[in-house]
């Protein structure tokens, strides 16, 4: 019910805009995310959006990083600034409503080489 797109290969300093589509009723209730998984890692959080839009990142991509939602079309996007090789990872949407229910996308490869 998640789905994302916007993957890719980009080099060091690059830029990527990853997008969710979320087939949830209610989408505008829900808090959205983005999670990156490392090859050996475990799934780490990357930022947050509230229903309220009030948004949450992590200390290694604050500032570079910047969530946004628009509850029309039932979507979330990542702009991936200034992207560095420690960026590599899958990237997975997530979504969560207040009562406790979650979903996670399949996941999009992001990968910095040059």
């Amino acid at each position: 019910q998640l789905v994302e797109s916007g993957g890719g290969l980009v080099k060091p300093g690059g830029s990527l805009t990853l997008s969710c589509v979320a087939s949830i009723e209610t989408f505008s209730v829900y808090t959205m995310g983005w999670y990156r998984q490392a090859p050996g890692n475990g799934r780490d959080l990357v930022a947050l959006i509230t229903q309220t839009t009030r948004s949450t990142y992590s200390d290694s991509v604050k500032d570079r990083f910047t969530i946004s939602r628009d509850n029309a079309k039932n979507t979330v996007e990542l702009q991936m600034n200034n992207l560095k090789p420690e960026d590599t990872a899958v990237y997975y949407c997530y979504a969560r409503h207040w009562r406790g229910t979650e979903y996670w996308g399949q996941g999009t490869q992001v990968t910095v080489s040059s």
